[in-house]
C-alpha cells in the first residue's frame, strides 16, 4: 500500500518587524495545523523586499516564536538569497507570453483607480519604456476550495499583479509561488486578508506548472477601529506573555479554553492545543453566516 505523503507546511513572515497579535495567529494555527497531521512545518523569512526589511527583525522573529514553544524543521529560507530563482521564472512567463512588460508610472497606476485596466497589455505605447512586469491574468479564474470557507470564485482583485517592480524588487506573488513549490509546501495557513489573491497565485502556479497547495484562511484580527492588524500598518509588536497569546489565538479560532491552563508555559498550551486536535477539534470554523474570513477584534 502506497504511504500517504507527508503534509508540508510553513510560516512566512516579512522580517519588516516583529510579529504582532495577526501574525501570531498565523503563525500558531500553520503550526497547529500541520503539527497534528504528523507533517513538517517550514520557516521562511519573505525579505525578497529588502527596503522593507528592519535590522534585527529577523533575529526578533525566531525568538518570539522559541517563546512559543514553536519549533521549525530544517533550515530557516530567506527570499534575499534566491533572486535568480525568480528570475527564472519571469523569464519562463515571458517565453510563454504570460508576462509583459508595463510603463505604467505610480501617478498612471493612481488615477486607474482600484483596478489596472491592463494598459500595456497589448504593448506599450510608441516612445514609452517598460518599468515592471505584470501577469497576464484571464478575466474569470476557476473556481477553488478554501479549506475553511468552502468554494470561492476570487478575480484579480487588481487587475493583472506585478511580479517584477519597477525598483528591480521581485514582488510577494511571485516569490511566494516559486519558494512554496520549491519547498514542497502541500498546505498554506495564513490570514483572511490574502484570500482574495489565491485565484491569481494559482493561476500563476498552473504557469509554472506547479502544483496547488491547499489553502486556508483564517479570520483577521483587527484593532478598536476595525483596521486589520499589520505591519505596514504599524501595528503593535507583540510583547506580551507566551501564555496569554496562546489563549488569546485559540479564542481567535474559536475554541474554549481552560480556565486552568492560564499562566502555564507555551508548550503546555502548545501541547494541550495538539491534543485537542487529536481528539477532533477543528482548527478554525466559520459560522454559518459568514461569507468570508470573519474580522475579530484584537485582544491585548
Amino acid at each position: 500500500m502506497p504511504s500517504t505523503p507527508t503534509v508540508v507546511g510553513r510560516f512566512a513572515p516579512s522580517p519588516s518587524g516583529p510579529l504582532h497579535a495577526g501574525s501570531l495567529l498565523a503563525a500558531i494555527g500553520s503550526a497547529l495545523s500541520v503539527r497534528s497531521q504528523g507533517g513538517r512545518w517550514l520557516l521562511r523569512l519573505e525579505d525578497v523586499d529588502a527596503g522593507r526589511v528592519r535590522p534585527g527583525a529577523a533575529d526578533a522573529i525566531l525568538r518570539q516564536l522559541e517563546a512559543l514553544a514553536l519549533d521549525w524543521d530544517g533550515p530557516v529560507l530567506t527570499q534575499a538569497a534566491r533572486k535568480e530563482r525568480y528570475q527564472d521564472a519571469l523569464k519562463a512567463l515571458q517565453e510563454q507570453g504570460a508576462a509583459y512588460p508595463c510603463a505604467c508610472t505610480r501617478q498612471d497606476i493612481r488615477g486607474f483607480g482600484a483596478r489596472y485596466p491592463g494598459t500595456c497589455r497589448q504593448g506599450l505605447a510608441h516612445g514609452r519604456q517598460p518599468r515592471s512586469w505584470r501577469l497576464r491574468v484571464p478575466d474569470t479564474l476557476p473556481p477553488w476550495e478554501d479549506r475553511f470557507h468552502g468554494r470561492q470564485d476570487t478575480p484579480a482583485p487588481q487587475g493583472d499583479p506585478v511580479l517584477l517592480r519597477a525598483d528591480s524588487y521581485f514582488a510577494y506573488i511571485l516569490a511566494c509561488v516559486v519558494d512554496d513549490g520549491a519547498q514542497g509546501v502541500s498546505e498554506v495557513i495564513r490570514g483572511g486578508d490574502l484570500l482574495s489573491i489565491t485565484g491569481v497565485q494559482r493561476h500563476l502556479q498552473n504557469a509554472l506548472n506547479l502544483p496547488h497547495p491547499q489553502y486556508g484562511h483564517l479570520p483577521l484580527l483587527c484593532n478598536a477601529e476595525g483596521r486589520k492588524l499589520s505591519k505596514s500598518a504599524d501595528s503593535p509588536a507583540w510583547t506580551g506573555d507566551p501564555s496569554q497569546a496562546w489563549e488569546e489565538t485559540l479564542r481567535a479560532l474559536g475554541w474554549t479554553t481552560p480556565v486552568g491552563l492560564r499562566g502555564a508555559s507555551a508548550g503546555t498550551w502548545r501541547d494541550w492545543a495538539f491534543a485537542r486536535m487529536a481528539e477532533g477539534q477543528p482548527l478554525y470554523r466559520v459560522s454559518a453566516d459568514a461569507t468570508g474570513p470573519r474580522r475579530r477584534t484584537a485582544l491585548s
